[in-house]
């Protein structure tokens, strides 16, 4: 037709978010699976399975005599920051004898959340020194059992000799808002890094 426009207008392409994978990791029973599943915005898969009789001599259950089962592979969860951003979270095992999975879930990661109970920091001490061996940036999550926080950030920082650019949060996993709060400490602290 004389006169009218006939080009047609494509629909502008929306690009796929950008993906952050950011594992979740610490020792044995410090809530962990706990941590994906609060805030995962997808049902999380899970690779736990019941605690045997043949972990009694292995498994150190002095604090967590509660626990009934353990991870056995990792934990993944996905949660959508922005419109432009997802991360996928990998909960690592935190049993010794599952370590040797941590090298290939790391593989591809941004940055981790180290998970400390204070009634057993000791459980975190082969996370923290596993990412400051491999210089992946990583925030230190204090998981408040039963809502406890019994110790000033400052002397949990100290107690794990950390350096005093690595963020020491409160949290308590079981809540998805405290959990999203450290998952968002840990991008900032990607973020002040990359500039």
């Amino acid at each position: 037709m004389a006169g009218s426009d006939t080009t047609a207008q494509a629909p502008t392409a929306r690009s796929a978010p950008d993906t952050v994978k950011i594992l979740i990791a610490g020792g044995f029973g410090v809530g962990k699976t706990t941590m994906v599943g609060s805030v995962s915005e997808i049902a999380p898969l899970r690779t736990e399975e019941p605690l045997t009789m043949a972990g009694l001599d292995i498994d150190d259950l002095e604090g967590i005599e509660e626990k009934r089962d353990t991870t056995v592979a990792m934990d993944f969860g996905r949660i959508t920051v922005s419109d432009d951003l997802v991360l996928y979270l990998f909960g690592t095992p935190g049993q010794q004898r599952f370590w040797f999975m941590w090298n290939d879930l790391a593989l591809g990661a941004l940055g981790a959340v180290v998970l400390v109970d204070v009634r057993r920091p000791k459980s975190s001490f082969a996370a923290i020194d596993f990412f400051e061996r491999r210089g992946i940036p990583f925030v230190v999550a204090v998981n408040g059992f039963h809502g406890e926080h019994p110790y000033p950030v400052e002397d949990i920082r100290e107690s794990l000799t950390l350096p005093e650019g690595v963020p020491v949060l409160l949290c308590d996993a079981r809540e998805r808002e405290s959990s999203r709060d450290v998952l968002i400490a840990l991008l900032d602290r990607l973020i002040a890094e990359a500039a």
